[in-house]
């Protein structure tokens, strides 16, 4: 013979005083308002139970494994399914207390809902820890992702997880999901015309985290006056740090479409400079000059040997002009300002060696009798 729920509850109907088996809000005894609450409690402490006991066999399986992702996906997803075991056995709980058609009802459609909003609580954490993995691979990294593109994806994947969420739990709450659906197909149309701009700028957030023309740290010039360290690169704008510390918020709409110059992707360091010699520096000591010079960058420990240049170029107008043009082999503007200081001052030296000096702007004015 089949075991009917209906049993227990006519059986402690049978031994309860009889103001607990009077009728209360929504057809139900007063016994059973107070089972109720006992018996989510109950639940909540068996499903606490279950879901430990879950994790551990779980742990005991992916401990095994070469790879970590999964044993971080067993701790993420340990609040859920904790509550997954809870809500089973709130439903197994449920069937002794001997509710009204009416109230299994709305027990049956608060577990469903439940149930759906665990299931999507599920989805976000497990989302959250792929894009972790994600932005921790080496080719993430090599790429500059997890700094970009792979919060942003993070950010829309989990917003699309939530909008299905509300979805479910409104389809199964009776609301017409496909004409509420349809009417906001409509208004979304008119609310993209008017948000033209904030489109622009996450298409303009997209293109910039897939061309990569900088990363958040990268000090860089914008076309324009707008010099600065990269600080945040969000859906709509991004944020410069410059060099007076004000921070600038540029829309990435229009960033995307600028001249961007990034300092941070040079190897080397430029040292470019043009030395006047007074015009009684004769031949030799001229050569002396562009030997010295040459010799002294040549010296030093960090120049880049093949793009050395040393020429006397111009016969200017109160100078005779030689040219530097020379690589230092370092990233670092700091470094670099103190080798300029450095190579400037060995400069002078040489200068003074050969017996000649530096020109100042000068005019001769001849007077005709």
């Amino acid at each position: 013979m089949p075991l009917s729920f209906a049993e227990p509850s006519a059986a402690l109907e049978r031994v309860l005083p009889e103001p607990l088996l009077r009728h209360g809000p929504l057809d139900l005894s007063w016994w059973q308002w107070i089972a109720i609450p006992l018996a989510a409690l109950l639940a909540v402490l068996l499903g606490k139970l279950a879901g430990y006991l879950s994790r551990r066999v779980l742990a005991r399986v992916v401990v095994r494994t070469a790879t970590h992702w999964d044993d971080a996906l067993v701790e993420r997803l340990a609040a859920p399914l904790t509550a997954v075991w809870a809500l089973a056995a709130a439903y197994v709980l449920k069937l002794p207390l001997g509710l009204s058609e009416a109230a299994h009802g709305r027990v049956d459609g608060a577990l469903r809902i439940a149930a759906v909003v665990v299931f999507f609580w599920a989805g976000v954490r497990a989302i959250d820890l792929g894009f972790q993995v994600l932005a921790a691979t080496p080719r993430a990294r090599a790429l500059g992702l997890e700094l970009g593109l792979v919060p942003m994806l993070r950010k829309a994947s989990k917003i699309g997880v939530v909008g299905m969420a509300v979805i479910a739990v409104l389809t199964d709450l009776g609301y017409p999901v496909a004409s509420l659906l349809a009417g906001l197909g409509i208004g979304g149309l008119a609310l993209a015309l008017a948000a033209q701009k904030t489109v622009e700028n996450l298409f303009g957030s997209v293109s910039i985290s897939v061309d990569r023309p900088f990363q958040v740290g990268d000090f860089v010039r914008i076309e324009g006056d707008l010099m600065g360290t990269v600080e945040t690169l969000g859906l709509r704008s991004t944020r410069v740090r410059t060099l007076d510390r004000t921070l600038v918020t540029v829309p990435n709409g229009k960033l995307a479409d600028q001249r961007i110059e990034t300092f941070a992707a040079r190897d080397r360091c430029r040292l470019f400079c043009t030395l006047g010699l007074v015009y009684d520096t004769s031949a030799e000591q001229l050569r002396a000059v562009l030997a010295g010079v040459e010799q002294v960058l040549r010296g030093h420990p960090r120049i880049w040997p093949e793009g050395i240049s040393v020429r006397f170029v111009a016969l200017a107008a109160s100078s005779l002009d030689v040219e530097v043009a020379a690589w230092f082999q370092t990233a670092d503007w700091n470094e670099f300002q103190g080798i300029r200081q450095e190579v400037l001052l060995a400069f002078m030296e040489v200068v003074e060696q050969a017996g000649t000096s530096f020109a100042f702007p000068t005019q001769t004015v001849h007077l005709a009798r």
